[in-house]
């Protein structure tokens, strides 16, 4: 056995369970003794969440590498209460072309029964079923596929390594003229153009919002530049109309902003280097120098192109006089933080809109409806933070909105969002500071249009434009308010030690060439809960202190560690960061828990045994 393995800890992995059952299996049912032999690896994600779709795309080319030995299993663990809808899990599967089985575990069993905190957290189980490591967030897969490697040859020597098809079965395409559509754009001819995301193509439909005009894009997913037949996206969302007339595309998953000539269906590339931006990158500069991080919606404003950056929970903006993007508001942070645009936080901003001296933003995590003065500072009409949630109308503050992904200026200088897990079209009326709800029944509405009177709505999980009347009077519906379905973590008032585990891949060490290689970010809500240990600091552990009279809140904490190869004769050896939010709803309790570990990477030594 080698060195790295015989200092492995390892855990029994707790068994697969989910009351949702399997997807991608062709109905087959699994228990980990079923996979025993294969090297596993337990994606935790919910479909809301941005890093876990990086995570995702970031997992492709490794499931491709070791098709024959990894068998990766996505555990999906809702949010959002939409999320535990059965339905919406398949759609989402099918939405971000997930080619590995899923097990749908909607009452969160299994991510209780692994302790896990944080979408996404990927767990890898060795091929006799015990846990060897654990990692929170993105950008871990590198280190992931280097232990691949090292348990693939220890278990192949132990001979307790099995070879061989996984048991992912692909489903039936369906046959429908547009799937899971994003984005649409009344063009001025009176067409329709829409990102049709899981096709990986732009469609232009003629006025009845049905009849295919023509297609863009290959329907493959790529990032190449060319004809309309030859050009190639990967899940493009967001379409803008720029002054010369052509079109500017958010190209979500290729990191990028693409310019369609709507003349010639001519495609090429304005920003962005298909390389997804991470903590330490440039974050101004020529637009095809600078690296994006997962654009959703694009709007013009102020003479320039505002990008809804949910990626990095920020607006960046392109100028197309200069060609050069910049950030515009938000510090990476996610939450809920109004004021100068330097100053704002947001949590995956989703959706824009431009109206006169305002532009609108749907801040999806949020469940919430923002603007931008045009000064560059930012405000909250609608919402309250990142555990907030449901379908009421009502006095805005007081309302409630669930992950809106579309904002759409209304005439009478209201706005309508796109309420996407409440499958509901809701309206906010700035002069009344009222909310209201103008449709439901849509099924997961992504974005919506003004056509004349009517406004044409995406239904993105019904795979149409549906129009509708705009109505004079509200429809009425029932109230309802959630909070997020997670467990609180109940922990002793007073002082409580955070620990973030953080153990660098095998062959890499921390990166101190420039200074500390490690950040630890910790605030709270509310901000009264932290008596002390706010802040930010090189330091991955720190003394906190809770007050005892705030019984219940939320600890958010933003952790970074950069790693690079530890190899003396390597003069430029390959980095990578490692990064993670954590929002951990607390209950305080007296005589409990005086310690909360939060895993990076690697196995929390008190969980060994």
């Amino acid at each position: 056995m080698n060195d790295s393995a015989s200092r492995r800890v390892r855990v029994r992995a707790p068994e697969l369970v989910g009351k949702g059952g399997w997807l991608n299996t062709g109905d087959q049912q699994y228990t980990l003794s079923d996979l025993r032999g294969r090297i596993v690896i337990l994606d935790f994600w919910t479909f809301c969440c941005i890093n876990c779709l990086h995570v995702l795309d970031e997992l492709r080319e490794l499931e491709e590498r070791h098709r024959d030995t990894v068998v990766v299993v996505g555990v999906h663990s809702p949010k959002f209460v939409h999320e535990a809808e059965h339905q919406a899990v398949v759609d989402a599967v099918e939405r971000y072309g997930v080619e590995h089985p899923v097990l749908d575990d909607p009452e969160l069993a299994t991510w209780k029964q692994y302790a896990v905190r944080a979408w996404p957290t990927l767990v890898v189980i060795d091929p006799e079923g015990y846990v060897v490591a654990q990692h929170a967030g993105e950008g871990h897969v590198h280190a992931i596929e280097r232990l691949v490697d090292e348990l693939e040859a220890e278990h192949e020597a132990k001979g307790t390594l099995r070879r061989g098809d996984g048991p992912y079965v692909a489903p039936e395409p369906e046959p429908t003229v547009l799937r899971f559509p994003g984005k649409a754009l009344l063009l001025p001819s009176g067409t329709f153009l829409v990102s049709d995301t899981t096709r990986h193509q732009l469609v232009e439909l003629a006025e009845d919002g049905e009849s295919v005009v023509r297609r863009i894009g290959t329907g493959a997913r790529g990032f190449t530049d060319g004809s309309a037949e030859r050009a190639s996206f990967n899940e493009p969302q967001g379409l803008a109309l720029l002054d010369d007339g052509s079109v500017v595309v958010a190209d979500t998953v290729n990191h990028a902003l693409r310019r369609l000539d709507l003349a010639s269906g001519a495609v090429t590339t304005l920003a962005g280097t298909g390389r997804q931006w991470m903590q330490g990158a440039p974050a101004s500069g020529p637009a095809r120098e600078v690296d994006l991080s997962s654009p959703w919606d694009v709007a013009l404003f102020g003479g320039r192109v505002w990008i809804a950056m949910a990626g990095v929970h920020q607006l960046w903006t392109y100028d197309p006089v200069a060609g050069t993007v910049q950030v515009a508001a938000g510090t990476t942070n996610e939450g809920l933080v109004d004021g100068p645009g330097a100053e704002a936080w947001f949590a995956q901003p989703s959706g824009l809109a431009a109206a006169g001296d305002r532009l609108w933003l749907a801040d999806s995590e949020t469940s919430a409806l923002r603007w931008v003065d045009t000064d560059g500072a930012v405000h909250t009409a609608v919402g309250t933070g990142l555990f907030d949630f449901g379908h009421r109308d009502g006095e805005a503050g007081q309302a409630l909105l669930q992950h809106p992904l579309g904002v759409t200026a209304l005439p009478d200088g209201s706005v309508a969002v796109a309420d996407t897990y409440n499958h509901a079209l809701r309206r906010y009326d700035p002069a009344t500071g009222e909310v209201t709800t103008l449709a439901t029944d849509l099924r997961e509405p992504s974005d919506a249009v003004l056509v004349g009177d009517d406004i044409v709505v995406v239904e993105s999980a019904r795979h149409r434009l549906t129009r509708l009347r705009l109505p004079e009077e509200a429809v009425r519906v029932e109230a309802i308010a959630h909070r997020t379905r997670r467990a609180a973590t109940e922990v002793a008032p007073g002082r409580l030690r955070l620990d973030v585990i953080f153990q660098a891949p095998a062959g890499q060490k921390l990166d101190t060439r420039y200074g500390p290689s490690t950040r630890l970010l910790v605030s709270a809500t509310p901000p009264e809960l932290l008596l002390k240990g706010e802040g930010a600091d090189s330091d991955l552990s720190r003394e906190l202190e809770l007050d005892p009279a705030v019984t219940e809140g939320v600890l958010h904490v933003s952790a970074m560690a950069a790693s690079c190869d530890d190899d003396p004769a390597n003069e430029y050896p390959a980095c990578h960061v490692h990064q993670q939010d954590w929002g951990v709803p607390v209950r305080l309790v007296a005589g409990a828990a005086d310690r909360l570990p939060l895993v990076l990477a690697g196995l929390d030594a008190g969980d060994a045994r």
